[in-house]
């Protein structure tokens, strides 16, 4: 089968059905709907004629063998999972481009390592509160005993949402793979950002991957009746919830100029009636950036702004952190290797950092590991108005291709 631009088009709108809503593609983790994605790419896969199979945390690994199976695998790959109203190109570029090359590498014959596709599990946080997992499993950073206590929106624990998909939580460090199982790993993913629009250049070589750092903060007031309780007497905790989110927002502003943001993405307000004075509010934060001792300074003021606006306003803050993982670094070696492809090819590129985590961070504490960016259109992402032109992604499958060919040959 010729896998050319009009095969790629129709791929990549074939997975976009399921899950398709009317502002954009709704893809959980673990879900039937993403369960079917899988099954479709999964045929794809075999007609490939890649061997497959699944492991413990349900990442899906396709592999075609060298001409020596002891080697390492030189590996690519991505998700398929979205967030909520998400985009048909995030994720599903690098497993269909991935799918192409190791296609287009299988023709032209006489590779000496084997290579593997891999679809990751749950790489967004939007089910569960946890980012990479499939990834994080694959190398061993699972945390198993803070992902057994999250739950889903439904209530649905992340134990119970894998059994559904035959897995089993205590088994999920069979996972694991040992560092001489993989030489290298790279991941074709779009930029979801304006860089690459801006600067009008077709490939983005990534350097180093900001990291989450995630906090839980928990608000707490006091409800009271809304028509009875005089302005002056009140305790509301989503008038402090407020005065928080602005500290976080204005505190990520002063740290924009080392590359760091701070985004409050998600609140809970309880009880959530009309006529009654909030007494709780949960809210989510999400800290990113590729400057660690920013980070941290970020994160020290935003718990002393905290602690400033509870003694002020006379209510209880609880904080919890979620996640704090560090920048990464991604290999040299990638990374000139990638620029020499590049300029061989006469594509226009430039070595640019990424703002969103992506599975290839955790991948970098196996083997070497490296990322290829494709331009999005308006730097738009997580949205369904998410966009990257064809002839953009096809550039982006040729660096790929023949950057798995000089590491698989």
């Amino acid at each position: 089968m010729d896998r050319n631009k009009e095969w790629v088009m129709n791929e990549i709108e074939k997975i976009a059905h399921f899950g398709k809503g009317p502002r954009g593609i709704t893809r959980l983790a673990f879900t039937e709907t993403a369960v079917e994605a899988q099954k479709y790419v999964i045929s794809l896969m075999e007609q490939v004629g890649l061997k497959i199979r699944m492991d413990q945390i349900g990442n899906i690994i396709g592999r075609l063998e060298g001409r020596d199976d002891s080697l390492p695998a030189v590996i690519t790959g991505s998700h398929l999972d979205t967030v909520p109203e998400g985009g048909k190109y995030d994720g599903v570029t690098g497993v269909i481009g991935g799918l192409v090359a190791i296609s287009r590498l299988k023709d032209k014959g006489g590779l000496t390592h084997p290579l593997e596709l891999v679809i990751f599990a749950c790489e967004e946080s939007s089910r569960f509160g946890f980012a990479t997992v499939g990834s994080k499993a694959m190398v061993g950073l699972a945390n198993v005993s803070e992902w057994s206590k999250a739950k889903d929106q439904s209530g649905l624990s992340f134990a119970e949402a894998i059994a559904q998909n035959h897995l089993d939580i205590e088994r999920i460090g069979e996972a694991s793979r040992q560092a001489e199982e993989i030489k290298a790993f790279v991941e074709l993913h779009i930029e979801q950002g304006r860089v690459l629009e801006k600067e009008q250049k077709t490939i983005g070589i990534v350097e180093a991957i900001a990291a989450p750092t995630r906090l839980k903060i928990r608000v707490e007031g006091l409800a009271a009746h809304s028509g009875s309780t005089p302005m002056e007497e009140r305790r509301d905790a989503l008038v402090s919830a407020s005065m928080i989110v602005l500290a976080i927002h204005e505190i990520g502003a002063e740290q924009s100029k080392y590359g760091t943001v701070a985004t409050v993405g998600m609140l809970n307000v309880h009880p959530g009636s009309i006529n009654v004075i909030p007494g709780v509010v949960e809210m989510w934060v999400d800290i990113r950036g590729v400057n660690h001792e920013s980070i941290i300074e970020c994160l020290q003021d935003i718990k002393d702004a905290i602690s400033t606006i509870a003694e002020g306003q006379e209510i209880g803050v609880s904080i919890m952190l979620l996640s704090a993982e560090k920048p990464v670094n991604m290999n040299k070696d990638i990374i000139s290797l990638i620029k020499k492809v590049c300029l061989e090819k006469k594509v226009p590129h430039q070595v640019i950092h990424s703002r969103a985590g992506h599975d290839a961070m955790n991948l970098s504490h196996l083997a070497p590991a490296g990322m290829i960016f494709v331009p999005s259109q308006n730097g738009v992402s997580h949205n369904g108005e998410e966009h990257t032109a064809i002839d953009e992604i096809m550039s982006g499958i040729d660096v790929l291709t023949e950057t798995l060919f000089q590491l698989a040959k």
